[in-house]
């Protein structure tokens, strides 16, 4: 295994900084003076350190201000997840496919959990979203926002934000890539049916409904994209 180089050092030992000192989002950092001191560093390996931290949202560099904690999003994980998929995906390998696997189990295996005890309010916005789905399928087609922002807020009751951040990632990831699946949408009319019929086993606490329920949403785009590859 290849050593770290100086400024892969320099990033591990900024992060270990950040979680010593307790700092989260939009916090500062110290100085890039500050980092050499306290590093015993060269500037260009400091700097080299920051701008590869600054590339996956760990630090934020505004010019003029100062090195502040970055947002941690999960943008880049995100990218990285549909640059991946695309490059299979024409390569004709199943890269497509297998994200759309791991969305489904993820979503599959946390949805019964949201039958224990969704919030009448929540249950509301998802019969909101379903009577939008339903609203923009007689125009031909459901949006893909409203679908995603379904999706996203069918867990909301469960209170993790981290969730939410993968959740949405695999979204962007897909919606990166979507342009090869031709148009990527089922019939809008079935598209509504299983929203709705996972709002009604979420709403009835049934948790084997609502995994069957959201096996059989994931049925119609795993089998179009089983056969492009």
């Amino acid at each position: 295994m290849a050593r770290p180089t100086m400024a892969q050092d320099i990033e591990r030992q900024i992060k270990e900084l950040i979680l010593g000192r307790g700092l989260g989002p939009g916090d500062p950092l110290p100085t890039e003076a500050e980092l050499m001191e306290i590093f015993g560093a060269g500037r260009v390996s400091v700097r080299e350190a920051l701008k590869a931290l600054q590339a996956v949202n760990v630090v934020e560099i505004r010019r003029g201000f100062g090195t502040f904690v970055g947002s941690l999003s999960l943008a880049p994980f995100a990218e990285g997840l549909a640059f991946r998929a695309a490059v299979r995906h024409r390569q004709g390998e199943p890269g497509l496919l297998e994200l759309m696997k791991v969305r489904e189990a993820l979503e599959a295996g946390l949805v019964g959990a949201v039958t224990a005890g969704i919030p009448a309010e929540d249950l509301a916005v998802l019969r909101g979203l379903v009577t939008a789905m339903e609203a923009e399928a007689r125009t031909g087609r459901v949006a893909r926002a409203t679908d995603r922002a379904f999706h996203l807020a069918l867990y909301a009751s469960l209170d993790n934000h981290l969730l939410s951040e993968v959740l949405d990632a695999f979204w962007a990831a897909m919606d990166r890539v979507r342009g090869d699946l031709g148009d990527g949408h089922q019939d809008p009319a079935t598209t509504c049916a299983q929203h709705h019929e996972i709002v009604e086993a979420v709403a009835a606490a049934d948790g084997a409904r609502a995994v069957r329920a959201m096996r059989t949403h994931f049925d119609g785009i795993r089998g179009r994209l089983a056969t492009r590859n």
